[in-house]
């Protein structure tokens, strides 16, 4: 066998390159596919996917691994880097059964084509035979996949989120669910309600687009590089720094959701346009987690398109730009409106302050399906009590309730947790800033190459070099601390309340 560097990260680059064709084959099938195509593009898939395995998870891997795993100092540092996350993913899957492996993608695929015509039906049922399935495999899988995690569900969010535990979740969401109240009841005594009926009027689908391309380009993301569709759910596709597609919905009568979902997408691709070449066809070219590549899609979504600095500075090209829709709403008026908090049915337009509050929902349901504590058929009913517990409003149909995401369809189980986690990292990130940059003159000018360039160097550049506790505490001096969320949200909507401190 060939024990050099050049011959691991031959092999890497192999392992990276059917990665990319089969997030290739991911984008199309969520936004071209015909839907006549779906079990012909899940036997595509599963063969790719088995491809993938042999080549990450295969004798050839596992011989580099522990050859180098021996003799570290044959391996630069940078080949250093790419072995702490080639091992990861091998001593993850290396156990999985490639048949078994295979089968598993067949049935995501299918189980997301399923998930479209049971949202279009509003009718659980249809999807409950390859969710069930989907669980039934990942429970079989955890086993081979767990190195010393306590619980079921502490291996999924390992996946996602290295290193965090239901322990430590547990903790964070017991302090947002406390000073969420907290902010809640300040509002609601203090506050003044926004008006907020113009946030409905009917903008053009198109006059939508056009506006994300537009603001989201001059924050930074480079179409030179990338391009916008269209699909039922927004999400990011990245092939490599030089491909990172990212897809939005519209709704004429929301043009928020629109606003702020094209934002956000193009917060996860500007990260992805911005690794360093060097980590190129290797799993440093990634964020080092799933929470931290949230991190970034939020703080172009809340941050930046939630301050008040940004919409005294973006108001008048909105106003330019929409003609007379809005040729009546001052700016101070827009604002207060734009940030409304009020409960809603789906997660995707929450208001930041009650976001937290969906992800809670799906954590407890997804810790208590792997865990022991429920079963998939119950998921409906769970989630419209939840919903009701939490937030104080009752889904009417399965479409708005438990099929409003694709996640659960696409075996993501464990995902959800890091949206939470990534709004905290933002607020972490926005402080120290803050601390080195003028950011609300900046966001007032328009002008937000310097906010791009700080992220940049700060954050994009070292990609996957670093964990995520060494990200933070390299960028912010200290761990992860949910107070800087705590005290942005009061700060923010205070001033839209028009809350005063006495």
């Amino acid at each position: 066998m060939d024990n050099t560097q050049s011959a691991f990260l031959a092999l890497v680059k192999q392992v990276s390159l059917v990665r990319m064709n089969l997030t290739l084959l991911g984008w199309d099938t969520r936004t071209y596919l015909p839907p006549a195509g779906t079990d012909f593009r899940g036997e595509l898939t599963a063969s790719l996917s088995a491809q993938e395995l042999a080549l990450s998870a295969g004798p050839q891997m596992g011989e580099m691994v522990a050859y180098f795993t021996a003799h570290p100092d044959e391996l630069d540092t940078q080949a250093q880097q790419v072995l702490r996350l080639v091992k990861r993913d091998y001593e993850l899957n290396h156990e999985i059964d490639a048949a078994d492996y295979a089968d598993y993608q067949r049935t995501l695929t299918h189980a997301q084509g399923v998930w479209e015509t049971a949202r279009d039906a509003q009718d659980f049922s249809l999807l409950q035979p390859d969710l069930e399935k989907i669980v039934a495999m990942q429970k079989a899988f955890i086993p081979k996949w767990r190195h010393g995690q306590a619980t079921a569900y502490d291996v999924l969010l390992d996946q996602y989120e290295p290193g965090m535990t239901v322990a430590q979740l547990d903790s964070i969401m017991a302090t947002l669910k406390a000073g969420i109240k907290r902010i809640q009841d300040c509002l609601q005594t203090q506050g003044v309600v926004p008006r907020a009926d113009f946030m409905s009027r009917a903008v053009p689908e198109d006059l939508q687009e056009q506006l994300v391309r537009t603001v989201v380009q001059r924050l930074g993301y480079d179409f030179s590089k990338g391009n916008l569709s269209r699909s039922t759910h927004p999400f990011t596709v990245p092939l490599d720094r030089n491909d990172v597609r990212i897809t939005n919905r519209y709704d004429v009568h929301a043009f928020q959701m629109s606003l702020l979902g094209g934002i956000h997408e193009a917060g996860h691709g500007l990260y992805m346009q911005n690794f360093n070449p060097a980590y190129d066809y290797t799993p440093l070219a990634d964020a080092p987690s799933m929470g931290l590549h949230e991190s970034q899609s939020l703080f172009n979504e809340i941050f930046i398109a939630r301050n008040p600095a940004f919409w005294q500075g973006e108001y008048a090209r909105f106003q330019q730009a929409t003609g007379t829709i809005f040729a009546d709403i001052d700016e101070p008026t827009f604002y207060r409106g734009f940030m409304t908090t009020q409960p809603t049915l789906i997660r995707t337009e929450a208001d930041p302050l009650t976001y937290p509050l969906h992800i809670i929902v799906r954590y407890e349901l997804e810790k208590g399906l792997f865990n022991g504590e429920t079963t998939v058929a119950e998921l409906p009913a769970l989630w419209r009590q939840k919903y009701q517990d939490y937030l104080g409003i009752t889904p009417p149909n399965d479409t708005v309730g438990v099929l409003q995401d694709i996640h659960w369809a696409g075996g993501d189980f464990g995902y959800f947790p890091t949206y939470l986690l990534g709004q905290l990292y933002a607020a972490q990130f926005m402080h120290t800033m803050s601390q080195e940059l003028p950011v609300a003159d900046i966001l007032r000018s328009g002008d937000y190459q310097q906010i791009t360039q700080w992220r940049r160097e700060r954050i994009h550049w070292l990609g996957a070099s670093v964990t995520p506790q060494q990200l933070i505490q390299k960028v912010t001096g200290e761990p992860l601390n949910p107070q800087y969320w705590l005290d942005w949200m009061t700060q923010t909507f205070k001033t839209a309340y028009q809350v005063t401190d006495k």
